[in-house]
């Protein structure tokens, strides 16, 4: 029997709505630091849903932690050496190989609901305590409690984590009011797929018949990413290019291969070989939206703490959604213990302090990103084919969320009590204009989107 890591009893009670990235690693890094979890769902069951999902090596220390984690996930995962560019035509223009970035820490990337799905198991083998088939209507607080109604019935504790993405109704009572979701003005076509029939054409077989592979090509206002995964057995694909359509709460459709061909007219052979042999049920359109930059990610009397998408929607060119939801559990987890459970709104003010200037920097990468290869000058980039390399920088990828948290969180609480308004993980103090330079910084790109 497997023998887990965890610091004795806190008596601190948690409630996480939401059974994602962030919502999981919540609950298992709150149990680690000897807090009581409850760990809400709305499904009834969960089941291996989704396409390819990326976790860089910022949150690769947070799995390794996990004991027996990595080792399942192994055979799963993509295992390439680096991601290859070509032009919209076909033509090759560089290959970015990764192997520098080991020294900062393990990526994982595979299929969403596999991954999501070892991780819940984790969860269930540690004991927390998670109830399926939850659905929370509305979030409260008062100044000694906090909880959430969830199938009609009123549930408390010391803390509640909202983790349920874009869509979560603990947003209303950090803002104060409901805000929907904006066109984004982009959209992607996704699909995962047995490689099956990829091996057997000419111009696509080298996708994935030598092992796992990972290629782009890059073209006006579009970008389309293929990958191997599980020794080439398996395809992933995505296309991300402009939409104009307007969205509602749903935002996820059947793809039609057709249109995704109509966005890909002159494009490379390959990349029309690889629509065309895409199952129809396995295409999805997914509108990329977006909601404005938060001015806080807790609540009035802070009991309550938004977590990953819930707090701060990433764009998937950023390549870090899913890694800064982690970071949020891990973070929140660790206010708590230092905190203690006289003083959780002091430790949920904390987490804020600690993560809110990082977050919202890292949310930024996704439109350079998407704006570095969606505007290239081809006749620029043929002089100099690395410019299409996506920016690895140490600052977001070489870190450790647990060890930061240690190293800075006495001198945050510090702040804290005396009263010092705290919103960057400098911990230096913010003057006003500093406080608000990165929100209207966000606020601008994502207005230049639409």
């Amino acid at each position: 029997m497997t023998e887990f890591f965890r610091l004795p009893p806190s008596g601190i009670k948690v409630i996480i709505v939401g059974t994602g990235f962030g919502g999981l690693c919540a609950a298992i890094e709150c149990n680690r630091k000897g807090h009581d979890v409850i760990l809400l769902e709305k499904v009834a069951e969960l089941k291996p849903l989704g396409d390819i999902i990326s976790f860089s090596s910022n949150s690769g220390h947070i799995f390794e932690r996990w004991e027996g984690v990595v080792e399942k996930l192994e055979p799963i995962i993509h295992h390439s050496d680096g991601l290859s560019f070509h032009d919209w035509k076909g033509n090759f223009a560089t290959k970015q190989v990764w192997g520098d970035e080991k020294q900062w820490g393990r990526r994982i990337n595979g299929h969403r609901g596999e991954i999501q799905l070892t991780v819940f198991e984790h969860a269930k083998a540690r004991g927390i305590d998670i109830r399926l088939g939850q659905r929370v209507t509305e979030y409260f607080e008062t100044d000694t409690e906090a909880g959430v109604i969830v199938n009609g019935e009123r549930l408390t504790a010391d803390c509640v984590f909202a983790g349920e993405g874009v869509k979560s109704a603990g947003r209303k009572i950090v803002l104060g009011f409901e805000d929907r979701p904006k066109p984004s003005g982009y959209a992607v076509y996704r699909a995962w797929m047995s490689s099956e029939e990829l091996a057997k054409n000419e111009r696509t077989k080298h996708l994935v018949n030598n092992g796992d592979s990972h290629s782009g090509w890059i073209g006006e206002d579009k970008h389309f990413l293929a990958a191997a995964i599980k020794n080439g057995k398996e395809f992933s694909w995505v296309l991300t290019h402009k939409d104009d359509a307007d969205i509602d709460e749903d935002w996820q459709f059947p793809g039609d291969k057709e249109e995704v061909k109509r966005n890909l007219e002159g494009w490379s052979p390959v990349v029309h070989d690889i629509v065309d042999l895409t199952p129809p049920d396995k295409l999805v359109d997914y509108k990329l939206v977006f909601r404005d930059p938060l001015p806080t990610f807790i609540s009035p009397k802070a009991r309550i703490a938004l977590i990953g998408d819930a707090a701060h929607p990433f764009l998937p060119t950023s390549i870090q959604g899913a890694s800064q939801s982690m970071e949020d559990g891990v973070t929140l987890a660790i206010t708590l213990e230092k905190s203690g459970k006289d003083n959780v709104p002091r430790a949920i003010r904390a987490y804020e302090a600690i993560r809110y200037e990082r977050v919202h920097r890292a949310q930024m990468t996704g439109v350079t990103t998407r704006e570095q290869w969606h505007k290239a000058d081809w006749d620029k980039i043929w002089k100099d084919v690395k410019s299409l390399h996506l920016k690895r920088e140490a600052w977001l990828l070489d870190f450790d969320a647990e060890t930061h948290a240690y190293e800075v969180v006495d001198d945050v609480l510090k702040k804290l009590d005396k009263g010092v308004t705290v919103k960057t993980d400098s911990l230096s103090e913010p003057t006003p204009a500093a406080t608000n330079g990165i929100q209207a910084q966000l606020a601008q790109e994502i207005d230049q989107l639409a």
